[in-house]
């Protein structure tokens, strides 16, 4: 049976119970268990004998039992081995004298102290891993690891140099040479004899190999209470072998060679071994060259040596049987590297796609462009406020056929320069007859529906659709309403020779195949906006579908509902979707099957989502990058308070502060993170985007190890339904998940707050995901109303609400929050132009990490600024996974802040390699590297 990264579990390992709870951590083929990286790597254990032994340290030695006895516990159920052993020979080989020492272990299963007493006979041979203490006087080790040694092997010879040398350096295990234990043998007496029949199995077959075991680094797994990280490394190495690999890598970067360890072939009680391949037939050498065989190289042998990494294969390897803390890193920094060569080389590529592909050119009037550059220069001076000179050209021009500066000229106010330059950046992408793939990212509240409206109607003024998709219902409609009244008494065109003149314009940039939806006969006067909702009536919608379906010029918001098969819009020239990482490749794809001549739609996504430069130009490589970091006029900041749970005197004053907020007419929300206190975890339905985050269980998804609900670890996907990103989870030295205290529920809120007297006479609304659509919008109009002014949320009100009586918010768990979702939510105060405030619950401890990222928030209103300190808080290896949103990310090592020189070289030989062979038709491996890699990430952004 030839084995590959696609092969599944199920057909290799024969313990069903181990493959169902390793696919409850996400990992279903060889590849999911290879790239199943271990959080931490354990040092290496030093060798001592036990006169050599201190309390509390690790140490590793060889010994022979003396004695074993099990006791029943009297005072309670269960049973207590203790095993003597005496390590004579062992001490002697490091010239000091021998001694003897206790060996303990606890269990209340009878058959779990059988079988511990029948590997512990007298005589039996063993190598002993763990921390000594003292109890009664002597020395004793509890629940120590013990490899047990083949009598064959044992009796062979009476050297142990390996192990004085080792000593004498005082480098521990692994020093006085490469192998320190190539030349130790053991001398101890076989074991007795077992009884008949009896089939003892040995963990080695000789001493040092025993100790190499034990002794050298040992990968530790996110595990769960299903299955262990001793069991997860056990079932990788038996991959492994199975695939062709029989020593660990070497630090002569040898696949396998003299002095690396064997790794142990795998019982069929774990693996299921094929025929012809038991451990006597298959030599080192041609092991490695059929691991190599099994794992081919994805990075280009050029780029290899150039930079200097190992085989992928020899990575692996490395990764998960370390020799070495050096070799260990070694190898990551491989695979890091070829993540960020593969995530670069598929960015590089999808920017080539784009620009192969045709769409309709949106182009201004250019006698009108040069008259508003002329006057704009005119009226650029330096007092002038920022955007003042774009607003003068606009108005001072005696005709504006030009429909998006018509609408810019109506605006109440001045846009910033920031606007004014993102406005003009679209307009130069929308005249091509290629398709714009723009990202824009602004600060929360600086103006990018202002920006997106700008381009529709640039769209619509060239004859042709555009539709606005956004995450929510709710935010459609908000969508909906500004939009609507922001374009009301604008037309497509000037009456009379003006109509006549634009649409010529028009006909001559498109040609007259196009003509017919531009000529002036067939344009309306007014610019229609639709609404297109899932929760919509049959007839609302049937209306809304079929006006979309007409052709006609005009603007359609949307939500969801625009990516279904019965969404057609034939003259779709541009698409805006706002807060991307709500969606995923394949949707906005599908919006490109919706025009009827093959062409593809202009693309502008939008986020208010702090992304920093290099997470941008990292993740962002297919699009065109925009930044909107100035705040328009009016705009005072948010003062954010850090509060105490626990400080019941603060929590009273901030409660009557917002009763006096509320009488004075504004409006306050309180978000949770849960909707019901009772909830189990994984009953979801919070309002949040199940596309939120991920796993490595990818149960939702990671990011991005999915933590099991029977171990007590929270699924990525329910963390996803209870509306909270939480990428701090705190891990013990098994993987296993700190437990927190429960998370705050809406309901459980809510009644909490009415009855305080400081809340008197004032009615709340609760709103969350569960809720229905018309119950949604009935609970935000009561709210902005003022009827409910307090309203009790998840975090459904986190992207794009817009209610500007809205001055205070309170967060409650938000030390469990990502930075930038507080931050996001934070902005949803304030927009109104009152001063307002935030205030973020916390119950952290003091001086913790938890605290410390408060303060970064409580201190920053700066996005750009929450936003990498938000990436470092995290850490290595989740940021782009875990917390990777979308579903299954294809990056589990790379850091988008500290591996930015990496990314930037990376991008550097991905685009020399595609100079050179822009199809990879010589790279067949990285070519299907970079095809995973685009489907298994459904969207490029960080959420949060």
């Amino acid at each position: 049976m030839s084995i590959t990264m696609d092969t599944t579990l199920a057909s290799l390992v024969t313990n069903k119970r181990r493959v169902s709870a390793l696919k409850s951590l996400g990992i279903v083929t060889v590849g999911d268990a290879l790239t199943y990286y271990p959080f931490r790597v354990t040092e290496p254990v030093p060798l001592r004998a036990i006169r050599e032994a201190a309390p509390g340290q690790q140490m590793a030695f060889a010994a022979v039992i003396r004695d074993m006895r099990v006791v029943p516990m009297n005072a309670r159920r269960g049973y207590r081995l203790e095993a003597t052993v005496d390590d004579a020979d062992f001490a002697r080989s490091r010239r000091v004298p021998g001694s003897t020492a206790r060996l303990t272990f606890f269990s209340y299963r009878k058959s779990y102290v059988d079988w511990v007493s029948m590997r512990l006979r007298a005589g039996t041979s063993v190598v002993v891993s763990g921390m000594p203490s003292e109890y009664m006087g002597q020395l004793q080790f509890t629940h120590p690891e013990i490899l047990t040694v083949a009598p064959g092997a044992a009796g062979t010879g009476a050297g142990l140099e390996g192990y004085a040398r080792g000593a004498a350096s005082g480098n521990g295990a692994f020093a006085g040479s490469t192998d320190p234990y190539a030349s130790a043998q053991s001398a101890y007496p076989p074991a007795a004899a077992a009884p008949s029949g009896a089939a003892l199995k040995y963990d080695a077959d000789t001493v040092q190999e025993a100790l190499t075991r034990v002794c050298r680094p040992r990968p530790v797994y996110h595990a769960s209470s299903r299955i262990s990280s001793e069991h997860i490394h056990e079932t990788i190495l038996g991959l492994l072998w199975m695939m062709g690999a029989r020593t660990s890598s070497t630090p002569d970067g040898q696949l396998a060679g003299a002095g690396s360890a064997d790794i142990v072939a795998p019982t069929t009680d774990t693996i299921a071994v094929q025929n012809g391949e038991e451990k006597s037939g298959t030599t080192a050498e041609s092991g490695a060259e059929a691991l190599s065989q099994s794992i081919p190289d994805v990075l280009p042998e050029s780029v290899r040596k150039a930079k200097n990494l190992m085989h992928r294969a020899e990575a692996f390897l490395a990764i998960h049987d370390p020799a070495s803390m050096a070799r260990f890193k070694e190898a990551i920094e491989t695979l890091r590297y070829e993540e960020a060569f593969v995530s670069q080389t598929s960015l590089l590529k999808a920017r080539q796609h784009a620009h192969k592909s045709s769409a309709h050119p949106c182009p201004l009037n250019e006698a009108l462009e040069t008259a508003r550059a002329s006057v704009g220069e005119a009226a650029a001076e330096p007092s002038a406020q920022p955007g003042a000179s774009e607003r003068g050209a606009a108005t001072n021009l005696p005709d504006l056929p030009n429909l998006r500066d018509r609408f810019i000229a109506s605006l109440p106010f001045a846009l910033t320069a920031g606007q004014s330059q993102v406005v003009d950046d679209i307009a130069a992408d929308l005249g091509r007859d290629w398709p714009m793939q723009r990202l824009l990212q602004g600060e929360v509240g600086s103006g990018k529906t202002v920006v997106a409206l700008a381009a529709m109607l640039q769209a619509v003024g060239a004859g042709y659709q555009a539709v606005l998709v956004a995450p929510t219902q709710v935010l459609a409609e908000q969508h909906y309403e500004t939009i609507s009244k922001m374009v009301s008494g604008l037309a497509l065109a000037q009456p009379g020779a003006k109509e006549t003149d634009a649409a010529a314009d028009v006909e001559g940039a498109m040609g007259a195949s196009s003509a017919s939806t531009v000529s002036s006969s067939k344009v309306p006067a007014e610019i229609p906006v639709t609404l297109l909702t899932g929760g919509m009536k049959l007839a609302a919608r049937r209306k809304a579908l079929a006006a979309a379906a007409s052709g006609e010029p005009g603007i359609i918001v949307a939500t969801h509902a625009a990516f279904s098969k019965t969404f057609q819009a034939p003259h779709l020239a541009l698409v805006v979707i706002d807060e991307q990482h709500r969606f995923g490749v394949e949707q906005r794809e599908s919006l490109n099957a919706k025009t009827d001549d093959g062409t593809t739609p202009h693309l502008l996504v939008m986020t208010a989502t702090p992304i920093p430069r290099t997470a941008a130009m990292t993740w962002f490589g297919d699009l065109d990058i925009s930044w909107l970091t100035e705040l328009p006029g009016g705009r005072k900041p948010i003062r954010t308070v850090v509060v105490n749970e626990a400080d019941a005197a603060t929590m009273g004053r901030m409660f009557a502060h917002i009763r006096a907020r509320v009488d004075a007419g504004e409006r306050a929300y309180i978000v949770c993170p849960r909707i019901d206190a009772d909830d189990e975890e994984d009953e979801g339905g919070s309002g949040v985007s199940s596309a939120a985050g991920s796993a490595r269980g990818r149960a939702a998804a990671s990011g991005s190890s999915a933590r099991t609900a029977a171990g007590g670890r929270a699924t990525r996907a329910a963390a996803d339904a209870i509306g909270i990103d939480d990428p701090y989870e705190t891990f013990d030295e098994n993987g296993e998940t700190v437990a927190r205290p429960p998370l705050h529920a809406v309901a459980e809120i809510a009644d909490r707050l009415q009855k305080l007297p400081q809340f008197q006479g004032i009615r709340f609304a609760t709103l969350t995901g569960r809720d229905k659509d018309d119950v949604k919008t009935q609970v935000m109009a009561d709210f902005a109303g003022g009827e409910t002014p307090i309203l009790v949320s998840t975090t459904v009100i986190e992207v794009g609400v817009d209610v500007k009586q809205a001055s205070c918010i309170v967060i409650f768990d938000a030390d469990r929050y990502g930075l930038s979702q507080l931050h996001q939510l934070r902005g949803r105060v304030g927009r109104g132009g009152t001063n307002s405030w935030a205030f973020l619950i916390s119950r952290a401890e003091p001086g913790s990490p938890a605290e410390q990222r408060l303060e970064v928030i409580h201190h920053s209103l700066d996005g750009a600024e929450i936003a990498q300190a938000d990436l470092e808080f995290r850490g290595a290896g989740d940021v782009l996974g875990d917390a990777q949103s979308g579903g299954k990310s294809s990056l589990k090592l790379l850091r988008v802040v500290k591996d930015a020189d990496m990314i930037a070289d990376a991008r550097t030989r991905a685009e020399q390699l595609l100079a050179a062979d822009p199809e990879l038709a010589g790279e067949v491996q990285l070519a299907g590297a970079v095809l995973d890699f685009t489907r298994g990430n459904e969207t490029f952004l960080t959420s949060s």
